[in-house]
């Protein structure tokens, strides 16, 4: 039997030093019946220029102020002629050439309405953020006991699942969380692929750290149905505050990099700080669009 067509569907944005390896990954995978939809949010670096180089079936260009996550996706989904849309961020880079079958192979079970794979820091990755991958994707990955996680990053979609309903967009962030706790409401699964590893990581500053806690827990709010109480000071920032630390000092103390727990601590507290206050922000505009 001949390889089912998919669909791979890159957002970018001046990510002209990652797509030079991220490009030629895709190249070299050994499943080749796929076509390529890029989506650039008005990059200026160099970006535009190899992304044509590589023939994408669909190059569409916006502007910075346009993007919305949800929106181009939908809009990369839209655009798709296969039922298996994968998606990769353009500074993701596969690890060898059989990144993109186990993907497929998971989502050619109808159940399956959803996957995702596995991601590893690149070297320059601090200590802080190095251990949130580990948590997420190492081999003993915690998030496998969390109630829920899903990253967009590297990941597949069914059509016929996403045609039922796509991406919210009124979401700025936290929209593929959201989307795949649909799925399972619906019944489906949303499985992880080991198999598959792409490299991507971010050093964010303190405020970058900031920023996207409450970016995400803004829209978690937006969507909650549990207790509002259920995120408060003592519970959000403190116990959850010192809780990554004892996480972030286990793994400094295991990887041998201790010099870089001052720095997660204060990263910690930002990301706290801004966990409660972005899920306050996000319940209050669910109540006035309520209203």
């Amino acid at each position: 039997m001949s390889d089912p067509r998919v669909s791979i569907i890159m957002r970018s944005y001046n990510e002209a030093w990652a797509l030079k390896g991220t490009l030629p990954a895709l190249a070299a995978q050994e499943y080749k019946n796929w076509e390529l939809i890029v989506i650039d949010s008005g990059s200026r670096d160099g970006s535009q220029e190899l992304i044509r180089a590589a023939r994408p079936a669909h190059f569409v260009q916006i502007t910075p102020q346009e993007y919305n996550p949800s929106r181009v996706m939908n809009q990369g989904m839209r655009l798709a002629q296969a039922e298996f849309g994968i998606f990769l961020n353009a500074d993701a880079t596969p690890q060898g050439p059989g990144w993109l079958r186990p993907l497929v192979a998971a989502l050619q079970n109808p159940r399956v309405a959803a996957c995702f794979g596995r991601q590893i820091p690149r070297p320059d990755c601090q200590a802080v953020f190095a251990n949130d991958y580990d948590r997420c994707f190492g081999p003993q990955r915690e998030s496998a006991k969390w109630d829920h996680f899903f990253s967009m990053v590297s990941s597949g979609l069914r059509r016929d699942v996403w045609s039922q309903r796509g991406f919210r967009e009124d979401l700025q962030y936290a929209e593929d969380d959201e989307y795949t706790r649909w799925c399972r409401a619906q019944g489906y699964e949303v499985a992880y692929v080991a198999e598959s590893v792409a490299m991507h990581s971010h050093n964010y500053t303190p405020e970058q750290s900031y920023k996207r806690s409450f970016g995400d827990a803004r829209a978690i709010g937006k969507a909650w149905t549990g207790a509002d109480s259920d995120f408060n000071w003592p519970r959000t920032v403190l116990l959850g505050w010192l809780s990554d630390v004892r996480h972030d000092f286990k793994f400094c103390l295991r990887e041998q990099r201790l010099a870089g727990l001052p720095h997660a601590m204060g990263i910690r507290w930002q990301q706290r700080r801004g966990k409660l206050a972005g899920f306050r922000q996000g319940r209050q505009e669910a109540r006035i669009a309520l209203s």
